[in-house]
């Protein structure tokens, strides 16, 4: 009898741990099922790829055997001794060599909701997809393995940018930089908190022992966030500004965090909160960007969700607050405040503009989706906006992204016949370590940043900051406002690829 029930309940262990393990490797845990165009202009699915594959290239650490990216090295392998913890891993943010929490943890959280609203349609790209979120999310549960402390950056920006060196090569001064109950960064916090529980919804089928450590720690990184409030810039201004400075405050990383712990936990404290709290936190205020630093447009538009899908009748408000982001994007709306170039794109700000543009198209695309489901339109001033417009609309943005634009350009590095060739970007640009074994020193780099050579290694996938108002980009190094990768606008347009690579049956 034992023996009988030993090897039934091995038979339901490789069972469930099979089962397990196709969700975890690509399998969709949803269909969606509507009807195919006969043709698309671009190849989604290979952008797809892509934008998923640019995230090996910016990985700090000990990489992994089945690294894709090889012209990478290991790098920042003693991260975090200086304090006596360890800090090896994570993402370098951009072109340069500092790890950053507060842009890594809204990439996280943006990659993690690329995948709760899209994972379903990604095929052979979700396992990717999930390897770049554990890569990030691995890295947050050491960052915050201390009770209400954060370890929020790693290296000296400013003596990292008198440099020009590979990560494989840093011998700048790796600080390390933290928040705690009397330095606080409700900022940071609040979005390590939304990363950590948006993570914990991606891994919930596949790896339910991870999904719960990243939701308990997501718990007690709000707790900290809430209870000591401030703006993590406040006291660390030196190191962080003008970098990633916390320019829109940090209640809408509060906001953010509640509504990311509402939709992970189910937990009534959080929707009890959002509702206490929504109003102070600046659920109706007027701002229309969305981006690292302002969060507010993303958490009416996942709270809208609550109110639409999922019918909770307190969060009705939230369905007007992000129609009022919608409708200021939209052209001829009374409430439009948004400016386009001649071409086409969106345009908010000169430096790393196509952050937006992805944000915003996936913005569009999710909330055309929760409308879909609800059989809702959005109402701007006697113009009716409905879920087939917003999809026309962020297609429009992401195609002007991959070479529908004046400049017959793809601000996507590696993919179409034209991309950006002078990426400012320190492993980019110099000699990869298996072409130029010896080290470059620190100033010695510069020669390779001002040389007009095309970059050496091809950084496949990154989106540069793109053209400027008037459409025109000089793919110049020094450039960094327009040449310059990073790791939040390639987070959010895997969501909106992975989404219209399917609708065009690329998938």
């Amino acid at each position: 009898m034992s023996l009988s029930l030993s090897a039934f309940t091995l038979l339901a262990l490789l069972t469930w741990f099979t089962t397990s393990l196709l969700l975890c490797n690509g399998f969709p845990a949803y269909q969606h099922h509507h009807h195919h165009p006969r043709f698309a202009t671009h190849n989604y699915r290979d952008a797809l790829t892509k934008s998923i594959l640019f995230f090996e290239g910016q990985r700090s650490g000990k990489l992994p055997s089945n690294q894709r990216v090889t012209w990478r090295r290991d790098s920042g392998l003693s991260d975090g001794t200086a304090m006596h913890v360890d800090l090896v891993g994570g993402y370098y943010d951009a072109g340069d060599n500092v790890k950053f929490g507060f842009p890594m943890a809204f990439t996280v959280t943006m990659l993690s909701w690329s995948v709760i609203e899209f994972g379903g349609l990604m095929k052979g790209e979700l396992q990717h997809a999930r390897e770049a979120i554990h890569w990030g999310t691995d890295y947050l549960l050491k960052a915050t393995a201390h009770p209400d402390t954060i370890y929020v950056q790693v290296g000296d920006a400013n003596k990292d940018h008198s440099c020009w060196e590979r990560p494989e090569d840093m011998d700048t001064t790796r600080t390390v930089i933290k928040i705690d109950s009397n330095s606080p960064g409700s900022d940071v916090a609040g979005e390590t908190a939304a990363a950590l529980a948006a993570a914990s919804l991606v891994f919930r089928r596949c790896d339910p022992t991870y999904s719960k450590l990243l939701a308990r720690r997501a718990m007690r990184v709000f707790e900290f966030a809430d209870k000591y409030r401030g703006a993590y810039s406040n006291r660390l201004r030196k190191y962080v500004c003008p970098f990633y400075c916390s320019y829109s405050g940090y209640q809408d990383e509060l906001l953010w965090g509640a509504a990311w712990l509402h939709k992970a936990t189910k937990n009534p404290m959080y929707l009890n909160y959002i509702q206490v709290n929504g109003q102070t936190l600046g659920a109706a205020e007027f701002d229309n960007i969305f981006g690292w630093d302002n969060k507010h447009a993303g958490a009416r538009i996942l709270l809208s969700k609550a109110f639409l899908v999922q019918k909770v009748q307190s969060l009705h408000d939230y369905k007007g607050h992000a129609d009022n982001f919608i409708c200021s994007l939209i052209p001829g709306a009374s409430f439009s405040s948004s400016q386009y170039t001649p071409g086409g794109l969106l345009f908010k700000m000169s430096d790393s503009n196509m952050q937006y543009v992805t944000s915003t198209s996936f913005l569009l695309l999710t909330y055309a989706k929760y409308l879909t489901s609800s059989h809702m339109v959005v109402n701007c001033g006697g113009i009716t906006v409905t879920p087939k417009r917003l999809r026309a609309i962020a297609k429009k943005q992401v195609d002007y992204l991959l070479g529908d634009n004046p400049m017959k350009i793809s601000y996507m590095v590696g993919y179409g016949p034209r991309y950006p060739q002078r990426i400012h970007h320190r492993g980019s640009s110099l000699p990869s370590v298996a072409a130029h074994p010896a080290k470059i020193q620190c100033s010695s780099g510069f020669s390779f940043l001002n040389t007009q050579s095309p970059n050496p290694n091809i950084l496949i996938g990154a989106v540069v900051g793109g053209p400027d108002l008037h459409d025109r980009f000089p793919d110049q190094r020094s450039d960094y406002e327009q040449s310059e990768p990073s790791t939040y606008m390639n987070a959010p347009l895997v969501g909106a690829l992975s989404y219209l690579a399917h609708s065009f049956g690329q998938l």
